[in-house]
């Protein structure tokens, strides 16, 4: 079979990155271990969530497929933090994981110039140091100059259940266990992650009426700017919480966790732990909030958001049953730990392709990252990266005032990673800029002129910025912004003035709400792009400029950062090593070699 571009795994960063690529005209095949699995949501079936939610909107924006799915699929939807500022909202909405995973498949199918193959990818192949291919386990040879790797959780994966291990990707599905090797053969770190997810239950068994209600949203916000009529609730979720009773029989049993019994040695994700690591890492905490949550509309088992774990069949059994509304439960499938195979995402520059490797691209929990929405995030950013190195043109990178996927590439390639990367509005310094409701404003242009967003999309942007400029226009002329910048007070456009789109109305008014604090965001970013355009030389020979530090020559020989500001969140990196390279570039530029 010969292609133009490769796509290996077809989970949300696979599906993406292999959509971007066809509707930028590359021929492109997907390879998938199963068919079953393409779009799966092995873990929570939910989409968005605090600061996640903003990654879907850009994904969208961009003309990536995540938001329009999540739409389609959505049987309850929220606004988290409403509470609080508009930078920290984030929608987050309950998926039919069946629904989404059709409602993805058939838009794969139905794509142009893409094909989906069930097969294991085995090996790079290269020519000349550059990708010429993807050789897979049944002997099968892909002729291909580029290549995207999403193999998510799936490399030489391990599912753990108290002193059981066995190879096994989730729900049972089977494990890639060849690619590592090539991984490694083309230069890549590989490293061992872990993550885990609750146990599944029998909705016979749960007695809801001992539980809280948890409705969503009326009306609901869609995740799509091209979603014309709201998605419709059709699910409600509930909340519980573990009690004293259960934190004793984690704490009796806690020998048997495979992270404490010494069986699992792989990095967990900090800021989505275990219930046994909750128990333990927070002691004082007398009980912690579980959300009860549908798979589906008419999927016969719940998720127990907030209970993942690694103990064993029977300790399980007991947790569960002490939890109010969970005492009959009858778990489906156990909650389970699994470890897999990951890369230092340092070796990436900015476009997500192997930086020694030409062709060669790599995004989701490849990279070190966790959760649906990074994965599509990253993989979208690779797909088109790998057209445009296909064409002969500069990559494409978002910068951290951009986007939140521009933030977390520059995390993931500058900082990189030492346990699964989860996206939060708190790793934006810039996040009252880049919120979710104007992520189309931000970012369709570039994507349009990238050939990837329809020309109704750059229409629909278009019409939406012309709307909040004129409604912003006639509230300083019918001078009501004063009053309009009390937090109390919202804005209801007169009947004499038109109608205008809701999201509109929402832009205009927060616009002049924030107006004071916009500004001066703006004014911090433009003073941050004087340091972080500078463009630093190809090939610097760090290790001859005197002045650096040891630390920060290997670090920047290793990374080649592309600009100054890169260079400054390197770990290892001091800002006494920039004032170095600082100097060293003004004489570098005056010598007349820039």
């Amino acid at each position: 079979m010969k292609t133009q571009i490769a796509v290996i795994g077809a989970g949300h960063a696979g599906c993406e990155a292999a959509l971007a690529a066809a509707r930028m005209g590359m021929d492109t095949v997907l390879l998938t271990l199963n068919l079953e699995s393409v779009g799966l949501m092995p873990c929570n079936p939910s989409i968005g969530g605090t600061g996640k939610g903003h990654l879907v909107r850009e994904v969208d924006a961009l003309g990536g497929e995540m938001g329009l799915a999540a739409d389609d699929a959505l049987i309850q939807g929220r606004m988290l933090n409403t509470g609080k500022g508009p930078a920290v909202r984030s929608l987050r909405a309950q998926e039919d994981k069946r629904a989404y995973h059709m409602r993805m498949l058939k838009a794969l199918f139905r794509q142009q110039h893409l094909t989906v193959v069930q097969a294991e990818a085995a090996e790079i192949l290269l020519q000349n140091g550059k990708v010429s291919g993807v050789k897979t386990q049944d002997g099968g040879i892909i002729e291909c100059s580029a290549a995207v790797v999403c193999t998510g959780v799936y490399l030489k994966s391990k599912i753990i259940i108290g002193d059981q291990m066995w190879d096994q990707g989730p729900q049972g599905l089977l494990p890639a266990n060849h690619l590592s090797a090539s991984l490694l053969d083309c230069g890549l770190e590989i490293r061992r992650f872990k993550t885990g997810t609750p146990a599944r239950v029998d909705a016979r068994s749960i007695d809801f009426d001992e539980m809280e209600v948890q409705n969503g949203d009326e009306p609901v916000t869609p995740f799509s700017f091209m979603t014309d009529v709201s998605p419709v609730n059709r699910a409600v979720c509930y909340l519980t919480w573990t009690n004293e009773r259960t934190h004793e029989i984690i704490r009796n049993n806690i020998h048997l966790a495979p992270m404490y019994s010494g069986k699992l040695h792989s990095t967990g994700a900090r800021y989505c732990p275990s219930i046994e690591d909750k128990v333990i890492r927070f002691a004082d905490k007398d009980r912690h909030q579980l959300f009860i949550e549908p798979e589906g509309l008419d999927y016969p088992e719940w998720y127990i958001q907030g209970m993942s774990s690694g103990l064993p069949r029977q300790v399980q059994n007991e947790m569960y049953h002490s939890i109010r509304g969970l005492h009959r439960a009858v778990l489906t499938r156990l909650a389970y730990a699994i470890e897999y195979d990951c890369i230092d995402p340092t070796a990436l520059n900015a476009s997500l392709g192997v930086r020694h490797v030409p062709g060669l691209y790599t995004a989701g929990q490849i990279n070190g990252t966790s959760g649906y929405e990074e994965a599509a995030a990253q993989g979208l950013i690779a797909g088109m990266n790998a057209v445009l190195y296909l064409r002969g043109e500069a990559p494409f990178s978002l910068g951290r005032d951009q986007a939140y996927i521009g933030v977390m590439t520059d995390d993931l390639t500058t900082k990189g990673t030492d346990e699964p990367y989860r996206m939060m509005t708190s790793r934006a310094e810039y996040r009252l800029y880049l919120r979710q409701d104007n992520a189309d404003l931000r970012l369709t242009e570039i994507s349009r002129r990238l050939g990837l967003a329809t020309d109704e999309r750059m229409r629909r942007t278009e019409e939406k910025a012309a709307q909040i400029d004129d409604l912003v226009r006639r509230i300083r002329d019918k001078r009501m912004d004063a009053v309009l910048r009390r937090p109390e007070e919202h804005l209801v456009v007169p009947a004499e003035w038109g109608r205008y789109l809701s999201a509109a109305v929402e832009e205009a008014e927060l616009q002049i709400k924030f107006e004071g604090y916009l500004s001066k965001e703006q004014a911090r970013i433009e003073q941050a792009r004087a340091v972080e355009q500078k463009a630093l030389p190809a090939d610097l020979p760090y290790q001859d400029i005197s002045g650096l530090r040891i630390e920060a020559r290997q670090k920047l020989s290793r990374q080649q950062p592309a600009t100054l500001g890169q260079a400054s969140r390197i770990p290892g990196v001091s800002p006494a090593d920039i004032a170095v390279l600082t100097v060293w570039l003004s004489r570098y530029e005056r010598s007349g070699q820039a």
